[in-house]
């Protein structure tokens, strides 16, 4: 029986099996599973707050009920479960995931398998471009060994006394391998234009035949399009840029969620409220901080 979202919260298990080489980016994150690793300084130049690679096999389990970071996944060996638009997926060998901040995320090992992955956290930024545009895929085909090299390269050179080119050269290597799975439309300009002038005007009524329509193709090709290179249908695309955007409104804003509702395409806040709940496990005002926060007082006068 698939596992309710309503049942999951805040979880870090390790597991007696869990095998990790991890860099953080600096001393100050002294989270547990970080503590032994190495330092290098050279991830905040992109953006990054920690990565590396891990073995890990059942009990592992990791849930983030409100991560503030973007965190891509590689799958290398075996095979683990990811929560990505509300469901759980197979990752396997080959693929790879991006799991957005201000949504729930979670993963985790099977029993008798083992699960072997490497990943990147980023910290998001108001004052920089967002590493994930609108045309980046949830889950995809993605070959992770030279990643998953470039990473090891990365920690070997950081746990002794590292050499600043080496360092360089390395953290090249790993933003370009992640780049290559998150803009994978930079050749078809048609399409990420389309998707990033959806995420600009999420308010507007978009159909399939809109869709198509300003991406100058037809509406089958644009959904093998969106399933093949998003695993999603242009219509669920839409969704997902809707909820993506609801889920940053409602962690780092005031606004009411009828307005927010309405800021992206939604005119009945209850059918937003339940789309919503359905993609993140949270109805909007349970979403993680929103209760916690309090609205700036209004001074009179």
């Amino acid at each position: 029986m698939p596992e309710s979202l309503e049942n999951l919260s805040e979880t870090h298990i390790m597991g007696p099996r869990n095998r990790l080489w991890a860099v953080r980016a600096t001393v100050d994150d002294r989270r547990p599973f970080l503590a032994d690793s190495p330092i290098c300084h050279g991830l905040s130049r992109y953006h990054m707050a920690h990565l590396g690679v891990q073995e890990a096999a059942h009990p592992y389990r990791i849930v983030r009920t409100h991560q503030s970071g973007t965190f891509f996944m590689a799958c290398v060996g075996g095979e683990g479960r990811v929560l990505a638009d509300g469901r759980w997926e197979a990752v396997t060998a080959g693929t790879a995931c991006l799991l957005l901040p201000h949504m729930l995320n979670a993963f985790r090992a099977l029993p008798g398998r083992t699960w072997e992955f490497c990943w990147i956290r980023y910290q998001e930024s108001a004052s920089r471009q967002p590493l994930v545009p609108a045309s980046s895929p949830r889950l995809a085909r993605f070959e992770g060994e030279p990643l998953r090299h470039a990473i090891l390269g990365l920690h070997h050179e950081c746990a002794k006394d590292p050499a600043p080119e080496a360092v360089d050269h390395w953290l090249d290597l790993i933003q370009s391998y992640v780049l290559r799975f998150v803009r994978p439309w930079q050749s078809d300009s048609r399409l990420a234009q389309l998707w990033e002038e959806v995420a600009a005007k999420l308010s507007e009524e978009w159909s399939l035949d809109e869709l198509a329509r300003r991406a100058h193709v037809s509406g089958e090709h644009l959904r093998r399009l969106c399933q093949r290179e998003l695993g999603r249908s242009p219509m669920q695309h839409v969704t997902f840029l809707r909820m993506r955007r609801a889920a940053e409104l409602l962690a780092t804003t005031h606004l009411k969620i009828e307005i927010i509702a309405s800021e992206v395409g939604y005119q009945n806040p209850f059918v937003f409220s339940t789309s919503f709940k359905k993609w993140t496990g949270w109805r909007p005002s349970d979403y993680p901080g929103r209760r916690s926060r309090t609205p700036p007082k209004v001074h009179s006068g």
